[in-house]
């Protein structure tokens, strides 16, 4: 059995983008979760992603008050027989993968936001993980999101990039 999982950052509603894009929500039907690594701004996001599947979120620099008093600076997800580390990400974005890596020790998969600008990278037996975001083109060279598919311990990830963005 595939796990699919929606993957999220940097949705800066409703700064950004009034809504997330009709492309987004129709790409992430069928997911059996969906994460979103910060960057929300409005709890609103969470309404909407939490009618599409299971949601698990981290707070990010940007989001208002009442988003970061609901939810966690990092997460850790076990799906699948898959470790999961989640967090937004601070600083330069030159240093994301180390920042992330010295949070999770022992994650398989380890997703951030922050930078804006998708990254799929292998070090060692570790995934990085970054979808990019669906609303903000800053730092990144076109809008996006990603699936990460689980089956059998064996992660493959996608980032999909926005029609027209």
């Amino acid at each position: 059995m595939t796990i699919r999982i929606g993957v999220l950052s940097d949705t800066h509603i409703p700064i950004a983008a009034a809504v997330i894009p009709k492309e987004v929500v129709e790409g992430l039907a069928g997911t059996d979760l969906i994460v979103h690594a910060g960057d929300l701004v409005e709890p609103s996001v969470l309404k909407t992603l939490s009618g599409i599947a299971k949601v698990r979120a981290v707070r990010g620099n940007m989001d208002s008050a009442e988003v970061r008093s609901s939810l966690p600076d990092k997460d850790i997800i076990e799906i699948g027989g898959i470790s999961i580390g989640l967090m937004h990400g601070w600083g330069p974005p030159s240093g994301l993968i180390e920042l992330a890596e010295r949070e999770f020790k022992g994650a398989d998969v380890i997703i951030f936001g922050h930078s804006h600008n998708p990254l799929i990278e292998n070090k060692g037996r570790v995934l990085f993980f970054n979808p990019g975001s669906p609303t903000d083109r800053i730092f990144a060279p076109y809008n996006s999101y990603g699936i990460l598919e689980i089956e059998n311990k064996i992660v493959t990830p996608r980032i999909i990039r926005l029609r027209g963005k």
